[in-house]
């Protein structure tokens, strides 16, 4: 899915291109997130449980779990980390950290972005309420070989604001269509530990992701698989 990877305002494969939302389009600039967050996750890293067995990534840390497999993917030019994939339950979940300003959330403007962006590739969109506040349903146009009808795949765009970062994620496979494997990603969703650090940072920048200090045998540069 390295086709979501980037900052929301740079990267237009991701669906959230660089152009802004219209001048007359009023902006919504509330926090969006569920009501207990605070305690039901995502957490900031001051919310989260000291003690628990987190995989520490840098700007997010995951919790191990049966059956989950854990990819980082990384920049061809830079080679820097810029998404968490996370591959469970027949489903993939892309994540991604962003550091957002103290008062304001950044998902109500970054959804207008993503639609514009999908419809722009030939795709269509749809807005609803979810477990996680408003998300994105986006089908999307996918290559087929000549002669042969084109397809389309399901994804689902999800955001929460927290105490001065914003989590995105894209889910794809069968979270993004069946509910029992929607469940179980979004409570991996709920289970991410975002922190944001105390360097200051422009809103919308990528919080610095990194490889885990001590990756398990089998890994390779780009994934780590053990989780």
């Amino acid at each position: 899915m390295s086709d979501t990877s980037g900052t929301p305002e740079k990267n237009e494969s991701a669906g959230t291109g660089a152009d802004e939302l219209a001048p007359e389009a009023p902006l919504d600039d509330a926090k969006s997130a569920p009501e207990d967050r605070e305690t039901e996750g995502p957490l900031d890293e001051s919310e989260a449980n000291p003690v628990r067995p987190y995989v520490d990534l840098g700007g997010v840390k995951i919790l191990p779990r049966e059956g989950l497999h854990l990819r980082l993917e990384v920049e061809e030019e830079s080679q820097r980390v810029v998404a968490v994939g996370l591959d469970y339950a027949g489903s993939t979940l892309q994540v991604q950290p962003f550091a957002a300003p103290r008062s304001s959330g950044l998902w109500h403007e970054i959804r207008g972005q993503i639609a514009d962006q999908v419809q722009r590739q030939g795709g269509r969109i749809s807005e609803r309420d979810g477990v996680f506040g408003p998300e994105l349903i986006a089908e999307i146009p996918v290559a087929a070989p000549q002669g042969k009808p084109g397809e389309t795949r399901v994804a689902r765009f999800v955001g929460v604001d927290g105490p001065r970062w914003f989590l995105r994620g894209v889910i794809a496979g069968d979270a993004a269509i069946q509910p029992e494997a929607a469940a179980l990603v979004e409570d991996l969703f709920r289970s991410i530990v975002v922190v944001r650090g105390s360097v200051p940072m422009p809103p919308r920048d990528l919080i610095p992701l990194r490889m885990p200090a001590a990756p398990s045998a089998g890994g390779t540069d780009n994934s780590y698989t053990s989780l």
